[in-house]
């Protein structure tokens, strides 16, 4: 078994109690280099990369004490960390009291989790246990608290750390139907959410996602339980299916682009003016938002339209008039004077003198190769007049170049 004493972590140093301040930037990034650092050891030693993985998620929530967490981002952070450390826990060839040492040191560390940063490392508990044995033990140790803390008795019912470490211990130990009797009272939908991997794993699919619909309320995630749906669909073979129920609201992102590349991607036979179709359908309003999809399927034309509908971020059309100026400049033309339309009607973040210089030179020069551009000027002018903005922060910016007095 190779040795794992005496190696120099640099994270460690980095990673004190109290070591950041209220700033989540500093964090973030140095949970991406120790990451880097344990993945790289792991290579070629992947006990003491498991090592260096369990001590790194030890004194995360300590080193976070400090941070602001309201924004979300380093809970985001923690959250891809521990996903991507607990493979390179599991992957060790570790003998079994060392694995043990490791489920003690994480499972201490998990209870003194106060923020909480890394509670979702419970979810894993099954996986780190490394075998079905394991898992089963850890589920005997746990589930009598457990199953006191999912009590329907309010008397009784209170919050247990492990309880989701149990239920995985469970799952990964193959004892279904005690994890779904466990849960079947509860109300919270990440305990309940294993009770529907449970009757996945046993087969039963459409009683999975009869329950996993039975669980919906103003407390559970509906993304959530529609990705966990449209999975066990697809899993199945039921893609139309999956899709017409699921697909659209089970991707979604942080943005409009990447909510459309991820349906786009996950069903490659759809077309992808249908897809974008459905998606603008199911967000009415907000049909400006949809530009950088319909522009990132080629979709050109619809692009135009859904960028006149409603109001879009004049930087990403303008962006759009400077990409395409030599490649498409029809194209080009509409996205900047779309851009310019929207500038003055007053929408735009932070918009400068230069963002509408950058809007008007670059729909001039789209438009000079496509008809040499003789009618573009009064196009330009009939959008200031028509919002009877001629004394406006555009005029003043472009008015010389439109020969306005």
């Amino acid at each position: 078994m190779p040795k794992t004493n005496g190696h120099s972590w640099r994270f460690k140093a980095r990673f004190r109690r109290r070591a950041f301040g209220w700033k989540s930037q500093p964090p973030m990034a140095r949970l991406q280099e120790a990451l880097s650092e344990i993945t790289l050891v792991a290579r070629n030693n992947p006990i003491l990369g498991a090592e260096g993985a369990v001590a790194l998620l030890e004194r995360i929530s300590p080193a976070l004490e400090n941070v602001d967490s309201s924004s979300g981002a380093i809970g985001t952070a923690v959250n891809h960390t521990i996903a991507e450390l607990v493979p390179v826990i599991v992957a060790a060839p570790a003998d079994a009291s060392t694995r043990a040492a490791w489920l003690e040191r994480l499972f201490d560390a998990h209870g003194a989790d106060q923020i909480p940063y890394i509670e979702r490392l419970a979810d894993y508990w099954g996986e780190l246990c490394g075998t079905a044995e394991v898992a089963s033990a850890w589920a005997d140790r746990l589930i009598g608290v457990t199953r006191l803390a999912l009590s329907p008795d309010k008397s009784v019912r209170g919050h247990f750390h492990g309880a989701s470490a149990c239920l995985s211990a469970l799952f990964a130990a193959g004892r279904y139907d005690e994890l779904i009797e466990l849960v079947r009272g509860d109300i919270f939908w990440p305990y309940k959410r294993w009770a529907v991997k449970a009757m996945v794993a046993q087969g039963q699919h459409a009683e999975a996602i009869a329950f996993a619909e039975s669980c919906r309320n103003p407390w559970a995630s509906d993304q959530d339980i529609d990705g966990l749906c449209e999975r066990i669909l697809l899993s199945t073979g039921r893609m139309d299916e999956a899709y017409s129920c699921y697909a659209l609201t089970a991707n979604r992102t942080h943005t409009y682009l990447g909510w459309f590349r991820a349906v786009a991607k996950k069903y490659p036979d759809k077309p992808r003016g249908g897809v974008l179709l459905d998606l603008v359908q199911l967000t009415p309003g907000d049909e400006g938002k949809w530009f950088a999809a319909a522009k990132d399927a080629k979709l050109f034309d619809e692009a135009v339209a859904l960028a006149n509908r409603t109001p879009c971020d004049p930087k990403t059309l303008t962006r759009a008039a400077r990409d395409f100026a030599e490649k498409n400049p029809a194209f080009a033309v509409e996205a900047g004077l779309a851009a310019l339309r929207w500038i003055i009607h007053g929408y735009g973040y932070e918009i400068t003198g230069a963002d509408v210089w950058a809007a008007y030179s670059h729909t001039i020069k789209a438009a000079a190769n496509v008809d040499g551009g003789h009618d573009i000027r009064h196009r330009i002018l009939a959008l200031i007049d028509s919002a009877g903005a001629r004394g406006g922060f555009v005029a003043r910016i472009i008015g010389r170049e439109l020969g306005l007095p």
